[in-house]
Parts: C-alpha cells; sequence; structure tokens
C-alpha cells in the first residue's frame, strides 16, 4: 500500500492556529502507528508551525476538513478569541511514471537535406514519439537515418524531462492553495485546553 501525505496547515491564522497545527500533529503521531512529520514549516514562536506534513502508512483521508481547538491565547492573555481552526488536507502527490523506452515509435520520412538541396531518396528524416504523452521531436539535420534518430531521440528526451518539471510545478501550485484554504466550522475534530484532549 502507497504511503499518504495529510497536510495539516494554519492558513492565514495567527499564532495560536500555528500552535494547534504543532499539538495536532504530535497527536496523530502518537495516535496512528507508522505516522511520521515529514516537513514542518516553523511558525513565528518556538514549537509552532505555520504547516506540516505528515507521512502515512494508514489513510487518514477522514481527517480532511477543520479541526477546531478551544483554548485561551497562550501568547495573548487579553484577547477575548478562545476558538480556533487549522485545516486538514490529503495532498496531490506528483507521481513521475517510469520512463519506458519500448513505447517510442520512431517513424521515418525522406527530408530536404541543409541549404536548400534536393529531397533525400532515402528516408532520412526521422520522427520520435513517446507514445504515453503523445510528444514527438523530429530531426532532419544529420545525413543518415542513424544519426537523426539519436537527435530526435534525445529533443524527446527533453521534452518529456520539460513536461515533467511543468506537470511537478502544478502539482505544487495546487498544495499550495490548499495551504492557504481554511473553512472555519462543521470540524471533523475538536480539542480542548493546552493538553490538546479531545472532546469530539
Amino acid at each position: 500500500m502507497a504511503k499518504m501525505e495529510l497536510q495539516i496547515s494554519s492558513g492565514q491564522g495567527p499564532e495560536e492556529c500555528e500552535m494547534a497545527v504543532k499539538l495536532f500533529a504530535d497527536a496523530l503521531v502518537s495516535e496512528f502507528k507508522d505516522t511520521v512529520i515529514k516537513t514542518a514549516n516553523p511558525g513565528i514562536h518556538k514549537g509552532c508551525c505555520k504547516s506540516v506534513l505528515l507521512e502515512s502508512e494508514q489513510d487518514l483521508s477522514f481527517l480532511e476538513g477543520s479541526v477546531k481547538w478551544i483554548c485561551k491565547s497562550p501568547f495573548r492573555p487579553n484577547h477575548k478569541r478562545k476558538n480556533w481552526f487549522i485545516d486538514v488536507s490529503p495532498t496531490r502527490r506528483h507521481e513521475a511514471a517510469e520512463f519506458d523506452d519500448t513505447l517510442i515509435r520512431f517513424d521515418t520520412f525522406r527530408s530536404g537535406g541543409k541549404g536548400g538541396q534536393k529531397v533525400n531518396k532515402t528516408e532520412t528524416g526521422v520522427r520520435a514519439t513517446y507514445l504515453p504523452l503523445g510528444l514527438s521531436a523530429v530531426s532532419t539535420d544529420g545525413r543518415s537515418q542513424c544519426l537523426n534518430k539519436k537527435l530526435a531521440l534525445e529533443r524527446l528526451c527533453a521534452m518529456i524531462a520539460e513536461q515533467k518539471s511543468a506537470d511537478k510545478r502544478v502539482v505544487e501550485h495546487l498544495n499550495w492553495l490548499e495551504h492557504t484554504r481554511l473553512e472555519r466550522g462543521n470540524a471533523v475534530r475538536v480539542y480542548e485546553g493546552l493538553e490538546f484532549r479531545r472532546i469530539e
């Protein structure tokens, strides 16, 4: 079974929410075996986190939503607010598909020579297509089919690498948008006090 990742975030909440993030992460690590803190983005105060990424052998997607912490502010004694909310979201993972060179199709065609030379009688131009992604690269630069096959393959590999990099950036952006989203109310869990005791 593949490991899952769970992002706990204070959204754009104050330092009390950052404290709740760390308390909740620690609570989950204690509650669920084989769950660890993978990364932690430090908060304003020591022992607090703006966000934490958990990795677990278990499916913790049932925790998706908001978590409510009822506690008088440990940082602002005169603050009237006692309800603090944090966001819990499974993250999207960028799974880079393994490159399979057996899925490359090569097509040959007649191509004009350099400097406007006449079209070759032999098929020296090569088009390389990676079937899973539908990406194609062409080479007519070389004088032989063998050289053009090599050049087309090099260009195709560069295109695949660029596409995978772009896909990863999209996933990271989606996770960041999730990090900034925080819906208050309808909490999936409720905790109370500095001892972070679960009451719902």
